[in-house]
């Protein structure tokens, strides 16, 4: 009975670790200010560090978020990170923001983040948006976003925004990494260099290979 008892305590105690290691590590000191020379610097989680003697306050600091941008693309959006690559001293920290500003009826594509969790703030307009949860149910959760309300993303799950609206929207999401990635759905399949062989994504959708190879030789926009 000690036996089983320790192997599901062992199992349990394994799981929690496996979920704790699943983000971002947490910070092993006060800040971590990213550095690109790492000769001039001390390696811990996430990229190198500049010395804290030599940390200034711009190195916490970005400007430009109030900056409405050009969504004249073929998706009708344009995402405005701010992660480690524009605020050095968010290294380790696990956060990173991002400004989204959407045409009338553009969107954010189905698309997802490998390494976060997303809270989305409306800021102005009206915003269709959801999530499907992973196999088998692949249940899509949808919500209708008006000005001032908030809605969750989690970790991985596909999910997207649309501009129901017919006057432009912006919004601002939290996402819980320093550099919570991205993969855009009809990028990653259609758009991948070199080409995924047709005949796996023919049989994949199941669509003619002739379909598939127009969809391949399409470009496929970015939008962050």
């Amino acid at each position: 009975m000690k036996g089983v008892q320790f192997l599901v305590a062992f199992v349990v105690l394994a799981l929690a670790s496996s979920f704790a290691s699943a983000s971002d590590p947490s910070p092993l000191q006060d800040f971590c200010v990213a550095i690109d020379d790492y000769k001039s610097g001390v390696f811990v989680n996430g990229k190198f560090c500049k010395d804290p003697k030599h940390a200034t306050a711009d190195d916490f600091f970005y400007s430009g978020l109030n900056i409405p941008q050009n969504t004249s693309n073929p998706v009708g959006s344009t995402v405005t990170p701010v992660n480690v690559a524009q605020i050095p001293g968010l290294n380790t920290l696990g956060v990173s923001l991002v400004r989204i500003d959407y045409a009338p009826y553009g969107q954010n594509a189905p698309h997802t983040h490998p390494r976060a969790s997303e809270i989305l703030f409306v800021q102005e307009g009206t915003l269709y948006v959801g999530f499907v949860t992973s196999n088998p149910d692949n249940k899509l959760f949808t919500k209708v976003l008006n000005k001032g309300d908030v809605f969750v993303f989690p970790i991985g799950l596909i999910h997207f925004q649309f501009n129901i609206g017919k006057t432009n929207a912006v919004a601002f999401a939290a996402l819980s990494s320093q550099n919570p990635g991205v993969i855009t759905i009809a990028n990653a399949v259609f758009g991948s260099d070199p080409p995924i062989n047709p005949d796996v994504l023919a049989k994949a959708f199941q669509l003619d290979q002739n379909v598939v190879k127009s969809l391949q030789a399409k470009f496929w926009w970015d939008n962050n």
